[in-house]
């Protein structure tokens, strides 16, 4: 692998022993999750997107979601025990995570968080997340991360019609 291409993410990885694989695709700015899914071949609900948020106590979450989902910002707050959650600011997601948007994944931040995985993907044998780097998917096993990063699954969708 191409020393330039490892992502600190990829480090993490190889540290804890996590087996995954890469894919890279041509992307010069930001694209949507969705977008990247249907341009990798991606099944939508085995590609999630890594979502940041702070919490009344000033504490920092990150939340992992089929890309093509939102947030219920109430499940997500009760999730990690606070009052309620404010998605961060495009312009804040760098100075937070050390990562840019499009490039951010729940492993390899400046700081580990604690990290919410939506309940659909405990029971995928491997998903699809950010590599730490815009045009970088890894494929890797939900439970793995979960238990690396001792994060944890729960439902923090919002449901349709709310």
């Amino acid at each position: 692998m191409a020393k330039e291409l490892k992502t600190n993410a990829m480090r993490f990885l190889e540290k804890n022993k996590i087996p995954y694989t890469m894919q890279t695709y041509e992307c010069d700015e930001f694209i949507d999750g969705i977008h990247t899914a249907e341009k990798l071949g991606q099944p939508l609900g085995e590609t999630f997107k890594t979502l940041i948020a702070h919490g009344k106590s000033g504490s920092y979450f990150c939340f992992l979601l089929p890309v093509a989902e939102e947030l219920d910002l109430k499940k997500a707050a009760r999730s990690v025990g606070e009052k309620s959650v404010e998605l961060l600011h495009v312009k804040d997601i760098t100075k937070v995570t050390g990562y840019v948007r499009g490039g951010c994944t729940p492993i390899g931040m400046k700081k580990q968080f604690m990290t919410v995985v939506h309940s659909s993907a405990e029971s995928l044998p491997e998903f699809y997340i950010s590599g730490g780097r815009i045009g970088v998917q890894i494929h890797l096993s939900p439970a793995e991360l979960v238990k690396a990063i001792r994060g944890k699954f729960e439902d923090i969708l919002l449901e349709s019609g709310e």
